[in-house]
């Protein structure tokens, strides 16, 4: 080979490298987006929709969806089976409670690291007084979805991703403690931050967020100051859900709530809308806690909300 094809070749070579390193960095821009991407859109009507599903169940066992009753089990299964087609690996919890058995359901998302787990869990029981669709159907079907969306993505976070439905909450947040204590204070510190949510769509929706943890916090409020929403500390944080089990057990938590049986106040419905001097949810417990007791309007803010931590907190 002469000196002038020697020279050829060498360009020729050094040409292909540079493309090849070129075609490597775009293929690495490219994951790097991926990665980063942000939560989508959970559609509300996808949300309605369980929740509709949960009304039925309700119906066709008793009326409610209370611990003890048949409709809770039944919810546990309705749940279970669109987690499992989605890919999860999906596990049922017994623990006893007051001469019954009960249900915690878990759902794990295959990947991440297992000792930095972002768990997401809500109350599935009702009351025995009705169906309990916003309390708590409506955060059951938030996760739902997110957890759902985060199979439609095949998303590859970081962090683990888990999520779970609690059992008989309403007796005193039993089903949550007995899963923190299944998890002992190895288990439990392996859970890098619980994201709770109960009542996410009170018919006169206020806007609250857990003031536990402030980078949590900030999470959920620059989320909703994007949305142009003003937002509260959460009265759910003095210990009236789940996310205290898992606080007591030195766990980060954080959450959003739309209200309970408290009464809104003029200003909060000067900046929120609704109706000042009555409850953010005037069926709170009562019978009339059905499908037709949703604000979807706060229902799809706050499901949005969800995943919009979920892809955040799990990078």
């Amino acid at each position: 080979m002469n000196a002038r094809d020697k020279r050829r070749t060498l360009i020729a070579a050094s040409a292909s490298a540079a493309l090849a390193v070129t075609l490597l960095g775009a293929a690495g821009a490219q994951a790097t987006v991926a990665e980063t991407a942000a939560a989508p859109d959970i559609p509300v009507e996808k949300v309605t929709q369980d929740l509709k599903e949960l009304q039925s169940v309700a119906e066709e066992n008793g009326g409610n969806r209370a611990h003890g009753q048949p409709g809770y089990k039944a919810s546990v299964d309705h749940l279970k089976a669109k987690l499992d087609k989605a890919g999860f690996k999906t596990s049922v919890q017994e623990f006893d409670h007051g001469g019954a058995t009960g249900y915690n359901l878990i759902a794990d998302w295959p990947g991440g690291d297992e000792n930095k787990t972002v768990m997401t869990g809500a109350h599935l029981d009702s009351v025995g007084e009705g169906a309990g669709i916003n309390d708590n159907g409506s955060g059951s079907a938030g996760i739902l979805e997110t957890a759902l969306a985060v199979a439609d993505a095949d998303l590859k976070p970081t962090k683990h991703l888990r999520f779970g439905w609690w059992g008989a909450e309403e007796e005193g947040l039993v089903g949550s403690q007995a899963y923190v204590d299944s998890l002992g204070k190895d288990g439990a510190s392996k859970i890098d931050t619980y994201l709770n949510f109960d009542m996410i769509g009170s018919p006169n929706a206020g806007h609250f967020v857990y003031q536990d943890d402030a980078a949590v916090e900030k999470v959920f409020k620059d989320y909703f100051t994007k949305k142009d929403v003003e937002t509260e500390a959460s009265e759910e944080t003095n210990g009236r859900s789940d996310h205290a089990s898992f606080k007591a057990a030195g766990v980060t938590v954080g959450g959003t709530f739309t209200g309970a049986g408290e009464t809104k106040t003029e200003e909060q419905a000067k900046k929120w809308g609704g109706t000042a001097g009555e409850p953010y949810d005037k069926c709170y417990h009562s019978q009339c806690d059905d499908s037709g007791n949703i604000d979807e309007k706060a229902l799809d803010l706050h499901s949005d909300a969800i995943a919009h931590a979920v892809w955040e907190l799990s990078k």
